[in-house]
Parts: structure tokens; sequence; C-alpha cells
């Protein structure tokens, strides 16, 4: 087993990815569940948790980039897996090589793919993507996308696996543009089977409509928050859906001290003793995506207690109070990010402090801190940065 490589990571509790996974699947029954990866399984590590994912009823991958799609191949692993953003033409060969399903939008676009796949004697496979509402990429839901859409489908080198579009507000309490989203995408849907063309893969469900708008779901749903254990907003109903984080940030204390009255903690002066003070030391800083916000009325977890942080977070470092906490001392642990016996600061507790969402806490994690990845209590991979 390889050793961790710093005194600070984030442990991936792969038997939670299981359980969110399964769940899910019990959900859309037999639906397609597609998994979306994207940004390193959004900070939990995109490699080690495939198989999980694979074993729990996922059979299909999105991701947001062919660097990203490589990565999954480049790994052996054949699932299909489809890039959910753009890919320059120049990596056409790339994509289709590697069996790569691309998203288009375009009908140039579609012709030259369709090009570069006949050079290679095999087809290109695509996803069309149609703007429902979301204003990004994808097809508007007018007659000219039609009439493109339409030429796409009897483009020689191209096969049109499947056609999406994406919601904008489905984690919201109020569904009414979601409605409104989805309306116009089975309109495009009819459309198009009166032209006689059926795309075999259709697909719209994101998080928030897996567990709100099931009769969204189509052929296929794709999850993403959710598989990592939280929910895409406070707005959804909780009880159609039992999730648990995967995710926890711990780290060692390096340094225990104690400061006399009227010293000062990190750079700036910011924080003073008022008395005499014990301070503990955390090997982590914003250079690992601990952000320097987090250190107003932040707060980690050791001993069954919550300690505050005192001063400024530095780029490797910041420090707290332990005055309170008995018997503090090098090496023992503490949790950042994470919950343990009733106490709880995770992802959501850290996106309402940051004034952001959960899914920017848990992507915002730095590669250089080590993922440890335990499955039945028990590690059994560690990937360091090196």
């Amino acid at each position: 087993m390889k050793k961790i490589l710093r005194p600070a990571w984030a442990e991936i509790d792969l038997d939670a990815i299981a359980y969110n996974t399964r769940n899910i699947k019990k959900l859309i029954g037999d639906k397609d569940l597609i998994a979306v990866v994207k940004a390193n399984c959004y900070g939990h590590g995109v490699i080690d948790i495939i198989p999980t994912l694979l074993e729990n009823g996922v059979s299909r991958f999105a991701v947001a980039m062919i660097s990203e799609a490589l990565e999954i191949r480049d790994n052996k692993i054949t699932a299909p897996v489809m890039i959910l953003g753009f890919t320059p033409l120049y990596l056409g060969e790339e994509l289709i090589n590697n069996n790569i399903e691309q998203t288009v939008y375009d009908l140039d676009y579609a012709k030259e793919l369709s090009k570069i796949a006949l050079t290679l004697n095999k087809k290109a496979k695509i996803h069309i993507a149609i703007d429902t509402g979301m204003g990004r990429i994808g097809f508007l839901p007018n007659e000219k996308s039609i009439d493109n859409i339409t030429e796409i489908c009897s483009l020689e080198g191209i096969e049109v696996i499947g056609i999406f579009t994406h919601f904008s507000t489905s984690d919201e309490k109020d569904k009414e543009y979601s409605h409104e989203q989805f309306t116009k995408m089975l309109s495009v849907m009819d459309t198009l089977k009166k032209r006689g063309i059926d795309i075999p893969l259709k697909h719209v469900a994101n998080s928030g409509a897996i567990i709100d708008l099931p009769d969204t779901y189509l052929d296929a749903v794709r999850a993403g928050i959710i598989l990592y254990g939280y929910y895409p907003s406070d707005e959804i109903d909780k009880n159609n859906l039992a999730l648990k984080p995967a995710l926890t940030l711990k780290a060692t204390i390096t340094n225990v001290k104690t400061l006399e009255k009227d010293m000062y903690v990190s750079y700036g002066r910011t924080f003073k003793t008022s008395n005499e003070t014990i301070v503990a030391t955390i090997p982590v800083g914003y250079a690992d995506g601990y952000l320097r916000k987090l250190a107003e009325n932040g707060k980690v977890i050791i001993k069954g207690e919550f300690a505050p942080i005192i001063g400024r977070i530095c780029m490797d470092q910041f420090m707290i109070d332990v005055t309170n906490i008995p018997d503090v001392k090098i090496g023992d642990e503490v949790i950042l990010l994470g919950e343990k016996n009733g106490l709880k600061y995770n992802a959501d507790d850290m996106a309402k402090k940051l004034d952001t969402i959960n899914y920017e806490v848990t992507c915002m994690l730095k590669s250089r801190l080590p993922r440890v990845y335990i499955k039945d209590t028990h590690i059994i991979n560690v990937k360091n940065h090196i």
C-alpha cells in the first residue's frame, strides 16, 4: 500500500458512492444511468471511483472535455463516454479512434467530423444538444435547427447516439421553467419523429430532475453531484432520495504551542490573543483550495469538538485555537470538511460560508491533497500528487 505523502488528505468513502448510486438506480428503475464524472468526479477522483459506479448500476459516463475522456480510456475503461462540451476538430481522430461520443450543436461541425470519420473508415458517435432555455450550447428549438439536425442524421460518417437538453432550474422549488424546457424538448423530438428520425437515447434529467421530476427521465438520466452524496440545493425534496457524502477532508496537527496574551497569529496581525492561548497548526492552506475566506468564523472538528480558526489562512498552513480542548498534541487528527459523531461541517456548510454551492467546494480541493480510498473501513488505494 502506498504511503500518504503529506499529513493532509481527502478521504473518499467508496461505500457511500455505492450507496448513493444504488439509491439513484432504484429511483430511476430501468432507465440508463449516466454518471457525470467531469472535473475528476467533482474532486473525488475519477479512475478510483468508476469501478464502484459500474458495479452499482451506472452504464454510461459523461465528461466535460476530451482530456477527461482520454484519461478514462487510458485506464482501460471501455464503457460509453460522452463529452458534454466542445472538442476542437483537430482532435476528431482522437475522438473517433477512442470510441468517444461527442456533443454536437452545429451543422458545419458535424459535416467536418463526418469527413474525418470517413477517412478512418469509421463513424463518429454523437449526441445532439438542444438549448431549451439554458442559453449555453445547443440547437435552439426552431425549424432551422430541425432542418440542420435532420441533415446531421443523414451524414454518412455520423452515428447519432443520443439527444439531450439541460435544465437550468430543476433544483429550484418552482418547477414551471423546467416544465417549459421539457415541453420544448418533447416538441423537438416529436417533430423529428414526424420526419422519420427517432434518436435512440434521449436524456434530459439532471440531479435536480432525478429527485423531483420523474416524468422527465426518458431513456436515461444524468446524475452528477448526487453520486457524491450532496443534494443540488436545499429546495428539492430530500425525502425522495437518501444520500451519504463520500468525501472527508482530514489533516493531522503539526505543531502545538502556548502563546501569551497580546500575541499575534498569522499574516497581517488580524488576530491577537486576549488571554494565554493554545494554538495548533494544520498543514493545509489556500493552495489546497482551502480558501482564505474560510478563516472568517471558520472551524474544524478535533476530538469531538469544534475548534475555531484564528488568523489568516496561509498558502500551506493555518492555525486553530485549542485552548478549551484537552490534551491536543502533534499527530492528532482533524476534520476540515466532513462530519463525525454528530458534528458536521461539510460541503454544504462551507458553501454557505463562501456564498457558493457545494459543487464548487468539492471541485476546488486541489490534486496536491492525496486522495485516500476507503472500502469496508479499509484503505484500498492512495493517490498522491507526484
